[in-house]
């Protein structure tokens, strides 16, 4: 993915100029005083939090990205209001105007995050039923995520298949139809029901999912491996290894946001 900067929370011109027209009027001060952080150094910081996975109250002021408590509530508005959402498409448009999102065949995964209980967490029934979520990625042929959601860690995997799918937006970027949907996916035992596999036929998408009760080394591994390492990529970032948010809005919005950064890596390349 090339060579990463020394301090990642920093704010490139280049990432700026997608993030800022997206960003909504900031509303009217409701207490006179400090002059308002402004956007970029609060995402600034908020940056930092999720690579170095420090809490928000310990985040250095003398940086000058605000508070926690302001970087906190400038997520939480951002997210509120789609943000993550636009970026990522505006992101994904772009790389199809480049001819490099493989639509022939999507992978999907699920691994676990652990954490405290709290909404979209649950006893997962691999890890002594300790509490956690689980971070559902769907990426295209290359690994650049398409979608991702997040849910009790006690979910099953492949109820999540279609509501990820159907997270997918219409990508345009080129002439025609915009396009959300892969020719194939690409799965492992846990998504093995034929439930499923009717579905996705009827989507028009052919399922490649390994069957339970075979002997590993089913060959997948050649395709999914760019899940695996999308995931990897994910929990690079320290805040997403382990959920300790109790609000889960905020948990997923610090999702979204690893997400359009691993898409904009992506991005990056086209330079």
């Amino acid at each position: 993915m090339g060579k990463r900067q020394s301090r990642p929370w920093i704010v490139s011109d280049e990432l700026w100029s997608f993030i800022e027209p997206l960003l909504p009027e900031p509303g009217p001060k409701l207490v006179a005083g400090r002059p308002r952080v402004p956007d970029r150094q609060a995402l600034c910081g908020i940056l930092l939090v999720l690579h170095t996975g420090i809490q928000w109250e310990y985040l250095p002021q003398e940086l000058g990205f605000g508070s926690g408590m302001t970087c906190w509530r400038r997520l939480t508005a951002w997210n509120e209001a789609g943000v993550w959402e636009k970026l990522h498409l505006v992101l994904l448009k772009k790389l199809r105007s480049a001819k490099q999102l493989h639509w022939s065949r999507a992978v999907i995964d699920s691994p676990r995050a652990g954490g405290p209980a709290g909404p979209k967490s649950g006893p997962s029934p691999v890890d002594r039923a300790r509490p956690g979520s689980k971070h559902h990625v769907l990426t295209d042929g290359q690994g650049i995520p398409l979608a991702v959601s997040l849910t009790g860690g006690n979910r099953n995997d492949v109820t999540e298949l279609l509501p990820l799918l159907d997270k997918v937006p219409a990508v345009a970027g080129v002439v025609g139809r915009p396009r959300r949907r892969p020719d194939m996916v690409f799965a492992d035992r846990g998504y093995d029901h034929d439930k499923y596999r009717r579905l996705l036929w009827q989507r028009g998408i052919r399922p490649v999912i390994a069957e339970r009760g075979q002997p590993h080394g089913s060959g997948l591994g050649i395709f999914r491996w760019v899940v695996e390492r999308t995931i990897s990529w994910l929990h690079g970032f320290r805040r997403l290894r382990i959920r300790w948010e109790r609000r889960d809005d905020i948990h997923e919005a610090f999702l979204g946001l690893a997400t359009c950064l691993i898409t904009h890596r992506h991005v990056q390349r086209l330079c």
